[in-house]
């Protein structure tokens, strides 16, 4: 069994953020995608004073392109530049790393200049060039395992990453394809994965998804995100990845499967109890 590394994640100002045995859960999380600045700010101002109170390390995401949508007249967000700038305002006025996906290897230099994670989207996992142009910023990539891949085959993905310069990679479990319109979570994807030697985050919203299970987009069962989170945690996971919004009914993406700003506090105050006993 392969150690796992701990990876670091840069802060504008302070220490970086430490991920692995040992070190505070990390939670990334934030809306699906930019809906607007002004929303993407109380989300993060929120999540950042809510982790800080219970001891989490945190990491605002958000997407500024959804190039996976189901749907053509799906939204997609506000694209490269102004999805950039929006979150380069976040990071340094709240000194919080943030983490966006890239979907094309033409993105990476733009991206890699204002992120601190880089993260790779499921449907993207097994795709050498953006994965290898990804590894040459040297910044932490949040790899997803992709929904039809089984956790042993993450192995291959996480090679092509570090055989470009050993950059840091944290794997993300977000649930397997189960049919049509329906994931389910093997737990033992967790210790899995960890034997590649890389931290693993266990994405609870996305986990919970129907894909294309609302005809033109994605529906989900947000009920079941707490009961999942709570036993990715006991079964040993890094961090957590959620999508969480003011309004998930209202929300331009990914609603169905998102937490309210409101209850999100309550839900990871049962995980810091758990994972307490495993300390």
């Amino acid at each position: 069994m392969m150690d796992v590394t701990t990876v670091a994640i840069g802060r504008p100002e302070g220490p970086d953020l430490l991920v692995g045995p040992g070190r505070p859960l990390l939670l990334i999380a934030g809306p699906c995608v930019l809906e607007s600045p002004e929303l993407a700010r109380r989300v993060a101002g929120t999540m950042q004073e809510i982790c800080g109170r219970l001891g989490l390390s945190y990491v605002f995401k958000a997407s500024f392109d959804k190039a996976n949508r189901t749907s053509l007249g799906s939204f997609r967000g506000p694209g490269l530049a102004e999805g950039l700038a929006v979150m380069a305002g976040i990071r340094d006025a709240m000194n919080v790393p943030v983490v966006s996906d890239v979907h094309e290897s033409s993105q990476v230099p733009s991206a890699a200049a204002v992120l601190d994670v880089i993260q790779i989207p499921a449907f993207l996992c097994r795709q050498t060039d953006l994965l290898q142009a990804a590894a040459t910023t040297g910044k932490p990539i949040n790899l997803k395992k992709g929904q039809f891949l089984s956790p042993w085959d993450m192995a291959h993905a996480v090679d092509k990453i570090k055989s470009v310069n050993g950059s840091r990679v944290l794997l993300v479990e977000r649930g397997s394809c189960f049919g049509y319109n329906n994931l389910v979570v093997d737990m033992r994807s967790f210790p899995v994965m960890r034997e590649l030697g890389c931290p693993v985050i266990y994405d609870a919203t996305h986990s919970v998804q129907l894909p294309g299970g609302a005809g033109g987009s994605s529906g989900g069962q947000r009920e079941f995100i707490a009961p999942l989170a709570r036993a990715a945690v006991a079964a040993g996971i890094d961090g957590l990845f959620m999508e969480v919004h003011p309004d998930p009914d209202r929300a331009l993406c990914d609603g169905p499967n998102s937490i309210a700003l409101d209850r999100v506090e309550a839900i990871l105050q049962q995980i810091v109890r758990i994972r307490s006993c495993l300390e």
